[in-house]
């Protein structure tokens, strides 16, 4: 698990007066995916970004682009953020009236596709649509801000998403409150991409941010 382990590096975290530089540093610091936040202040109570930002900053790395909707609406926004650069759309089962049309319309976009459950979020209904899968993301924190504490039953429900994943291949996301201590317990359980945003942009500047990735990983 530990090789295979992928860091996600959430850009909320980052320095958004020097965004294009902050993505460049984050690349070469070993970040294996850039993790995109999307807040719609609805769905959420607060406000981030949206593709012309995605679009703007697609120049400044190659690495894979992790966009994760917290949004009401997703349906009506996915040709967007495809077109801006995103590698793979997660979505919310809180507002998906039906997952399997709207993971399929991300796929029809080019996007590998994702669905996204709260803390409070029972995982039934997964199961109906583990075939056109690519991911799923538990959320570790209420949605909506960064630098959260996790949230420690989180654990539990991790193991029983890996349960429902079995040998499929499907990425188990974790997103909230991750850090150093954290990150093993998250691994034991089955999760294998994490999602760190403070505890990676900790320390302004590329060998800083190589070390907290390199703190992540060897867990």
């Amino acid at each position: 698990m530990k090789n295979n382990l992928i860091i996600a590096a959430s850009i909320l975290s980052a320095d958004f007066c020097n965004l294009g530089q902050e993505i460049m540093d984050i690349d070469r610091a070993g970040a294996d995916w850039i993790h995109l936040d999307v807040m719609d202040g609805h769905f959420v109570p607060n406000l981030t970004f949206g593709p012309p930002i995605i679009s703007s900053i697609r120049k400044y790395s190659k690495k894979f682009f992790d966009t994760h909707l917290m949004v009401s609406n997703p349906e009506d926004l996915l040709s967007a953020y495809a077109d801006a650069g995103s590698n793979l759309i997660t979505v919310h089962k809180e507002v998906c009236k039906n997952m399997d049309k709207t993971l399929s319309k991300i796929k029809q976009f080019g996007c590998k596709a994702g669905i996204s459950i709260n803390p409070s979020t029972s995982i039934s209904g997964l199961e109906s649509v583990l075939d056109i899968l690519d991911l799923i993301l538990v959320m570790s924190v209420n949605p909506g801000f960064g630098g959260q504490k996790f949230i420690s039953s989180t654990i539990e429900k991790v193991e029983k998403v890996k349960e429902l994943i079995s040998d499929r291949p499907i990425y188990l996301q974790v997103d909230g409150g991750i850090n150093d201590r954290i990150a093993p317990k998250i691994v034991r359980a089955g999760a294998n991409v994490l999602v760190a945003g403070s505890s990676i942009f900790n320390g302004g500047n590329v060998s800083e941010y190589r070390k907290n990735i390199s703190s992540l990983k060897k867990n």
